[in-house]
Parts: structure tokens; C-alpha cells; sequence
């Protein structure tokens, strides 16, 4: 047998070898994912939109009704705000919307624009009898739809609560992605190759599972989401969608009478210079509006959420 052919078998053998890895971890991981569908069954309620089971969960009974919605990449929504929601939760109806892809919900094949990812949190709220108008809380990326909820639907939000949130303006401070490392990082998460992420990068990743905002039985429940909802099709999708939903928002009206306030990051500052002034810039377009930077990284409501709670409600108050 001549070298390249020695060669080519030696590749071709690593390559079933891989491959056959590979099948292995996704059989294993799948079974570990109906183990842990079984452990950690939704805590809140199941509705059906576009052929697809999306979570709500519902704590509260205010006569005003807070909707937390994630920012992207968040893999248990429901526990992620806890730190906020528990503190608000004895003055407000507090309701946190799971999209495709995220916590418990289903996943989406579908396309992950503005108008079918606001047309999906609509009628899950419907669906599970969560009556508005509503004072929105976005997270991250959930700004663009906050806003864009707030500029076709006016009537259905009293306020939007922003947790260093996207606004259309800041898009083009943001890195582009690279679609090796996106769908390197789908691949290796969905044949479950995160179940073996060391707990020391694990807990770097989410010091929020290292917190006392969470129970023992919780932070096993975040880690099981984890794995079932990092990284999802709709997650990459989303992505891919970005910058096509920030120009829809732009091309619109500011939502100039709905009030606004903001908590503004001074890590997500440092990585993305020009963050604050896109978000504060923003602000300028609306009646009444405020914000408070805070010394923090992106995921600002697991680092300061007293702060946020109470400033939330002074404002809120003041607003009504």
C-alpha cells in the first residue's frame, strides 16, 4: 500500500471513529433530556401557537402586570429574572414569556422576524388568560421587540423596563457574529457536548447558579435547561434576523408616549463603546423617560436587582 493510501485509511478510520463518537453523546444526551423533561416538568403553563408549546409562567396578583422577556441566548428565562420578579412579585402580577427555543418552550422551524416573534408572545399571553395592558421588561435583544410592540400596539403597553436592552441605534455597535463559531457552538450544544463544561466555566458562565437567589433544587433545574435550551435553531435564528429587525424598528415611529427607563450596563459600555449613548439617545425620543447606569455586567438584574426593583416601582408610580 503505497503512503497516501496508508494515509487516506488512517483519516477515513478517524472519521468513522468521530462519527460514531459523535452518535454516542447524542443518543446519550437525548436520553438524559427525557430523564430530565420528567425531574423538571414546566412550573408554569403550557400553550399551544404555530403548532409549537410555549411556557408562561405567572406569579402574582397586582392590578398591574410586569412581562419579563429574555435576551437572547438566555436557556431558563423563568429562574434568570427570579432576582427581580421575587422582589416585585408581592406589588405586581409578574409574567415572564418564554419564545421558541427558550426554557421550556417548543422549538420553531419558522422564521424568527419581529412580526412572528411579537405574534407568538400575543397569543401565548392570550392563551393563558394574561389580560394587558403590560408593562414590559426586556432584556438585551427582547428590546427591539419591547419597542416594536410598543409602536404597533400602543394600547397593550403602559411602560417598558429596560435591562440594558437593544435599541435599533445600537445595532451597529455590535460585532458581527461569525457563522463558524454560531453554528459550531449550535452543533456542539445540541448533541450535548455542554454536559461536559467543568463547573468551575459553568458557574464563570452563570454565576447566578452560585447565588443565594437560588434554591439547591433550582440551580439543578438551571443546569438541566441548560442543556435541554442553550443554543437552539430559533436562538441562531434570531441572529441571522438581527439587523433586519433593527431596521424595522428604525423605520418606525418612537413609542414617544409610552414611559421608558432604562438600567444602562457600564461593563456592556466598556466592551461596546458608544452602548450608553445609543440607549440614552434612544430615551431622548420619549415623553417620559429615565435611567440609571449601573456598575455591572450585561445581565444587570442578577448583580443589582434591589436596586432595580425599588427604582422600578419609584418610577412606575410616577408614571401611573
Amino acid at each position: 500500500m503505497s503512503a497516501a493510501k496508508t494515509v487516506g485509511a488512517i483519516l477515513l478510520g478517524l472519521l468513522i471513529l468521530a462519527a460514531i463518537g459523535v452518535t454516542v453523546l447524542a443518543l446519550y444526551h437525548r436520553q438524559q433530556l427525557r430523564k430530565e423533561a420528567t425531574q423538571y416538568p414546566p412550573p408554569g403553563k403550557m400553550v399551544e401557537v404555530n403548532d409549537r408549546k410555549l411556557h408562561v409562567y405567572a406569579e402574582g396578583d397586582g392590578d398591574q402586570t410586569l412581562v419579563f422577556m429574555a435576551g437572547h441566548g438566555t436557556s431558563n428565562p423563568a429562574l434568570d429574572f427570579k432576582p427581580i420578579w421575587q422582589r416585585m412579585v408581592d406589588d405586581y402580577r409578574i409574567v415572564v414569556i418564554e419564545k421558541a427555543g427558550y426554557g421550556w418552550s417548543e422549538g420553531s422551524g419558522g422564521p424568527r422576524n419581529l412580526d412572528t416573534m411579537l405574534g407568538e408572545t400575543r397569543k401565548a399571553l392570550e392563551l393563558a388568560a394574561e389580560e394587558g395592558p403590560y408593562i414590559l421588561v426586556p432584556h438585551s435583544m427582547s428590546g427591539l421587540e419591547a419597542i416594536y410592540w410598543g409602536q404597533k400596539y400602543p394600547r397593550e403597553v403602559e411602560a417598558i423596563i429596560g435591562l440594558d436592552p437593544l435599541t435599533p441605534n445600537a445595532i451597529g455597535l455590535l460585532p458581527d457574529p461569525s457563522a463558524v463559531q454560531l453554528y459550531s457552538t449550535y452543533f456542539a450544544s445540541r448533541i450535548g457536548l455542554s454536559r461536559f463544561m467543568p463547573d468551575e466555566d459553568y458557574e464563570t458562565l452563570f454565576p447566578l447558579v452560585v447565588s443565594e437567589e437560588l434554591t439547591e433544587e433550582e440551580r439543578r433545574q438551571y443546569r438541566a435547561l441548560f442543556f435541554r435550551s442553550a443554543v437552539t435553531w430559533p436562538m441562531v435564528e434570531e441572529i441571522r434576523h438581527l439587523k433586519a429587525n433593527a431596521e424595522t424598528v428604525a423605520g418606525l415611529e418612537s413609542p414617544s408616549r409610552i414611559p421608558m427607563y432604562f438600567f444602562i450596563s457600564d461593563d456592556q459600555e466598556r466592551e461596546v463603546p458608544g452602548w450608553k449613548d445609543a440607549l440614552t439617545d434612544f430615551l431622548s425620543t420619549v415623553d417620559d423617560a429615565g435611567h440609571l447606569r449601573l456598575d455591572t455586567g450585561h445581565y444587570v438584574h442578577h448583580e443589582e436587582a434591589d436596586v432595580i426593583a425599588s427604582r422600578s416601582k419609584a418610577f412606575l408610580q410616577g408614571a401611573r
